[in-house]
């Protein structure tokens, strides 16, 4: 079954945030500045990464794709929020639902394991230092980019196709900004207890993979630091991790509240907690690691006084060919 399905119904109603008109332009503004400083922010951690040789090793480079990854995952619900601010037919179609629910779970995903990956990174870095660079070697480093692309789209392909599978010939009312999973399950008249036990399965497991990676890792971790001697030490070997573990618990705390529950229990208040992870935790990642680590704060340094003395030399240079003979 395909696209047959929709024989009445070819397309949904996103009722968004609020549904008061004086609410639409102040949501609209707020949340196109937010996109703005998600997309710049990101790009100057991925700029200032590749730019300083003093930050590409295995930690930043998964940061840096973990950047470039928020940008696209924003980029798959804000825009469309956007328009639908400033319009009055708040619609979407049924193909462009299920391409935004795809690559919406894909970069959620995709987050997930990278930051999976980085927690595999710090263990390495602080319990087997002297086989860093022997462990984290460019070759493992590719396998596990690999591994954390390829398992969020097949899940992600195996989800929007069982939802092909359903009818919807009732409301097409989605009561989100977005075309998540749990609201539009709602809206089918027809049975969704195989995806409901497939999502708590297949679904949980995939969330939970990385998520037990990241805990071994940083129970691994604790173990290890808790043997360092003196407290300088212990501080210095948790420093290299607050980053990553505030990112984290912005990331799966948010998510957990959402999903980890029945179907029936999605209320409109879970909407708006979804912001927390959709929007404001691929904004927060630029200013978490630039604000609490010292690489990351020099290379960015680095980067923008580049910037600055490339746009200075502009205007002399218009100068001079005024000046000039």
């Amino acid at each position: 079954m395909g696209m047959s399905n929709l024989t009445e119904l070819s397309e949904f109603i996103l009722l968004g945030l609020s549904s008061r008109p004086e609410d639409q332009k102040p949501l609209f503004a707020l949340f196109l500045i937010i996109y703005l400083v998600t997309v710049v922010g990101n790009m100057l951690i991925i700029s200032a990464i590749h730019s300083d040789s003093r930050v590409q090793n295995p930690m930043y480079f998964f940061l840096s794709v973990l950047s470039f990854a928020d940008i696209c995952y924003t980029t798959v619900i804000v825009p469309k929020m956007l328009v639908n601010f400033l319009s009055d037919k708040k619609t979407i179609s049924y193909a462009e639902c299920l391409t935004q629910m795809y690559f919406f779970l894909a970069f959620g995903n995709i987050d997930s394991y990278l930051l999976a990956a980085m927690a595999i990174d710090r263990y390495v870095a602080i319990c087997n230092p002297f086989h860093y660079v022997t462990v984290m070697n460019p070759r493992c480093c590719a396998l596990l980019l690999a591994f954390s692309i390829t398992f969020p789209y097949l899940h992600s392909l195996l989800y929007v196709l069982l939802v092909n599978q359903l009818t919807f010939c009732a409301s097409n009312v989605i009561h989100h900004f977005f075309c998540d999973g749990y609201p539009v399950l709602k809206l089918s008249c027809s049975s969704t207890f195989v995806i409901e036990v497939v999502d708590m399965t297949e679904g949980l497991a995939d969330v939970m993979a990385p998520f037990l990676c990241i805990l071994i890792s940083y129970l691994r971790i604790l173990i290890s630091v808790l043997k360092i001697p003196s407290a300088a030490g212990k501080r210095k070997a948790f420093s290299t991790c607050t980053s990553h573990l505030t990112v984290v618990t912005l990331f799966y705390g948010s998510i957990s509240y959402i999903y980890f529950q029945p179907l029936s229990n999605y209320t409109v208040k879970d909407r708006i907690a979804t912001i927390t992870y959709t929007v404001l935790t691929s904004m927060l990642n630029p200013f978490i690691y630039s604000l609490r680590n010292k690489d990351m704060k020099s290379g960015l340094e680095k980067l923008l006084n580049k910037i600055k003395s490339q746009m200075g030399r502009f205007p002399s240079t218009k100068a001079n060919k005024i000046c000039g003979p």
